[in-house]
Order: C-alpha cells, then sequence, then structure tokens
C-alpha cells in the first residue's frame, strides 16, 4: 500500500488491489460523504448497447448476494442515510452519504453491492421499461431533440453521439446477461477510486476501505483499452419539425478534451457567452433584443473533445434572426479581442461558482474522486484555478479561432420558421 501525502488537504492512498482512497478529513459536521467512481461509463459500452452503464446503475441498488431490493432500502433508512447509483459518460458511479456513527455500516453494504450485484430479473425488466418511457418523454421536449441530432452528426459513431439512456432500439435489446458480463469486465478493484469526505481521519477511512475491499483481488488480464474512433468535423445542418410554441436554435463545435491546453480559454469564452443573466448572450439577444425566451453556452469536462454548445429558446417567427444573432456573436469571439474587465469578470465567475461548488462534504468528495478517475489528478483542484486565471485576451481569440469557426446547426420548431431560416 502506497500512501502520498499532498500540499492539497487531501490523502490519497493506493491500496494493494489498485483501489485509490482519497480521504479529506472535516469534523464540522457528524456527516461523511463518498463517493465510489468506476471507469465504466457509457463510453465503455458497444454501439448497439447503448444504455447499458444507465441500466447497470438503476438495477445495481435492487440486489445483491443476501439482500433483496427492499432489505437494501430498509438498510439505508433505518439510519437515515442515502445511497444511489449513475452512470455519465466517462464514468459510473455509486454516492452515499451518511452520520459517521454509522459509515461503517453504510460502507459494507456498498461493498456488497458493488462487488455482488445480483440484477433480479424482475428489477432489470422494471427498470428497462422505466428507461424505455424516460427516453420516449424526452422526444417531447425540444431542447433534448435539438441536443440528441446535434450529438449524433457530430460524434457519428463515437460513445459521445448517444444519450447515457442510449435510444429506444439499444435499450430494449438488453438482458441480464449482458449487465452481468458489463459487470464482470469493467467492476474491478483496478478500475476503483474511492473519495470520502466528512468527520472521519484518513488512517480510519483507509482501515474501513481495505476491510471492506481489500480481499477484492486484481484479475490477471489487463482492463479492457478503449479504441474510440477517430471524431472527423464536417459541420451539417439538421432540422426536426415539431408542432411547439418556440424554436430551439442551437449552434455546436467540437471543442476539446479536459487535458488539453485549450480546455481552460474554451471554458472561459463559454462563461463570458452564456454563463448568467450578466452573459454576453443574455445581455445582447434577450435584454437588448428580446429574442429569447432562454439563451445559454455550455461546455462540458470531458475525457475525449466535447462539444460547445449555444442555443436559444424563441418565438417561431423570430427564428432566422435568432440564428443570425447567435451566428454573430460567437464569430465575434475569432475577430474580437474580449476586453479586459468582461475577461475579468468572466474569470470571477467560473472561480467564483468553482469555489462554492466546494461546499459540503458530497461536493469535496464528487470533485476529487471526479479528477481522480479522468486521470488530472487531485492537483487538478488548485491547476484548474491557474488554468483560468492565467488565461490572456490572446489565448481567448485563439480558441475561438481554432474551434469556434464554422457550426454544426440543429434546429427544432415549426416546419416552416426552421427551414426559411436556413434558406
Amino acid at each position: 500500500m502506497t500512501t502520498l501525502l499532498q500540499k492539497s488537504p487531501i490523502h490519497r492512498t493506493v491500496l494493494n488491489n489498485g483501489i485509490v482512497v482519497l480521504v479529506a478529513e472535516n469534523p464540522a459536521a457528524d456527516i461523511i460523504a463518498a463517493r465510489i467512481f468506476v471507469r465504466a461509463g457509457s463510453c465503455h459500452e458497444n454501439q448497439e448497447q447503448a444504455g447499458l452503464a444507465h441500466l447497470l446503475s438503476a438495477v445495481m441498488t435492487k440486489g445483491c448476494d443476501g439482500l433483496s431490493s427492499l432489505e437494501i432500502a430498509e438498510k439505508v433508512e433505518s439510519v437515515g442515510a442515502s445511497l444511489s447509483a449513475d452512470a455519465a459518460t466517462d464514468y459510473f458511479l455509486l454516492s452515499f452519504k451518511t452520520v459517521t456513527s454509522d459509515f461503517a455500516e453504510i460502507l459494507t453494504l456498498a461493498g456488497q453491492i458493488l462487488r455482488s450485484p445480483t440484477f433480479p430479473e424482475v428489477q432489470v425488466e422494471l427498470e428497462r421499461r422505466l428507461a424505455l418511457q424516460d427516453i420516449r418523454s424526452q422526444k417531447e421536449q425540444p431542447f433534448t431533440v435539438a441536443f440528441e441530432q446535434m450529438r449524433q452528426v457530430m460524434y457519428q459513431n463515437h460513445p459521445y453521439a448517444m444519450s447515457v439512456l442510449g435510444d429506444e432500439t439499444t435499450t430494449s435489446r438488453l438482458t441480464r446477461a449482458d449487465l452481468v458480463q458489463y459487470h464482470q469486465t469493467y467492476f474491478r478493484p483496478d478500475n476503483l477510486v474511492i473519495s470520502i469526505a466528512g468527520r472521519v481521519t484518513p488512517t480510519d477511512a483507509v482501515a474501513l476501505v481495505t476491510e471492506v475491499f481489500g480481499d477484492w483481488q486484481v484479475k490477471t488480464s489487463a482492463p479492457p483499452a478503449l479504441n474510440l474512433p477517430e471524431i472527423k468535423v464536417e459541420p451539417q445542418i439538421r432540422l426536426k419539425p415539431q408542432q411547439t410554441q418556440q424554436s430551439i436554435v442551437m449552434l455546436g463545435y467540437l471543442g476539446t478534451s479536459v487535458s488539453s491546453s485549450d480546455y481552460a480559454p474554451l471554458k472561459l469564452l463559454c462563461t463570458y457567452l452564456g454563463n448568467g443573466l450578466s452573459s454576453r448572450l443574455f445581455v445582447e439577444l434577450r435584454e437588448k433584443r428580446g429574442l429569447a425566451y432562454e439563451v445559454s453556452a455550455f461546455y462540458s469536462t470531458r475525457l475525449y473533445p466535447a462539444s460547445f454548445v449555444v442555443y436559444m429558446g424563441t418565438a417561431p417567427e423570430n427564428t432566422s434572426i435568432a440564428l443570425e444573432g447567435l451566428r454573430t456573436e460567437v464569430d465575434l469571439l475569432s475577430t474580437t479581442e474580449v476586453s479586459p474587465p468582461a475577461l475579468q469578470a468572466a474569470k470571477n465567475k467560473i472561480l467564483g461558482q468553482y469555489a462554492l461548488g466546494k461546499q459540503t462534504n458530497g461536493q469535496i468528495a464528487q470533485i476529487y474522486g471526479w479528477y481522480e478517475i479522468l486521470g488530472l489528478g487531485i492537483d487538478f483542484d488548485t491547476k484548474f484555478q491557474e488554468l483560468i486565471a492565467a488565461v490572456d485576451g490572446q489565448d481567448a481569440i485563439a480558441a475561438a479561432c481554432k474551434y469556434l469557426k464554422q457550426p454544426y446547426l440543429s434546429l427544432v420548431g415549426q416546419e416552416a420558421a426552421i427551414n426559411e431560416a436556413i434558406a
């Protein structure tokens, strides 16, 4: 077992079987939060099994060796704890929160669930039906439809093209045997990061994790390597006629991964453009011109190239000028340097929101575990803030010129309005 003491308040230990344990001791409240990350997100699915990681997350807490779904729920609720599983693109997550005195008991339960889920057939069927309902209901949400068709044309046969939920075809085909196979392949100690924050010393936390997970043997074969296709940039237009009261106008650009030197400038440009009521898009297109019901931008933190998206919800008759307005604002980033005061305001906003996102034990456990599972290391907490602070106007304009030139376009709304917008 190796232990590293960082400059940060996080204590990092690697167990003999490869599990990384992160502990942030925080005695302020009598609560402990834990996040158990597994390198097993939707990126690890075959395309024809899209939705598998999500279904696994839904069924995983519904039975394990010796315990039924009801018994697991009773164990958690009888001590007022919370426990849930979730799947994202780049990882799988089991989360729980409990008072300090019950931490050992809930950690033991989490270990049983993670290591020996039973995937009861009746629960698999129930959760698959619920997932299909979610997929169908999303088809009625214009924003989700616009983003879905944007992703599919941008990412082609890369796993990021698909929703974590999968689609009706892939989810309908998933079986209990698929879940068992996926679990056996990816749920292994050397694929795990356990991040803990709360009223517990690093020594005690590591001892408890070792007790619950230390006998989990590493497989002789290495975890399967991800062999993902290259993402070709071929901007296209996608239209989806829908009888809605508003048009969704969405521009998408293929950005970069979190490990790229261009990540921080793009993150800052996204904040400047579309984060909050003082953002450029909100002020120019909603406040001054009254074009938008909603207008925003987002650029996710991903292991592989992430999409940089700006979008607006607008009245059907404004679809054309809304599209023109969005294009103009993004194009300006490549030709006109963001003023120093505006750039500084965006930095203050992003760093302020970042600081506010690390207040609770759950948030602390989440962010450090997330950085570790993405391969960035826990020092990325400090590095991210330094990278944002260091971006200057020239960095921003260079990133815009490199990534924000030719958009993919996704329009959802009344047929006449969206056809006219691209005429």
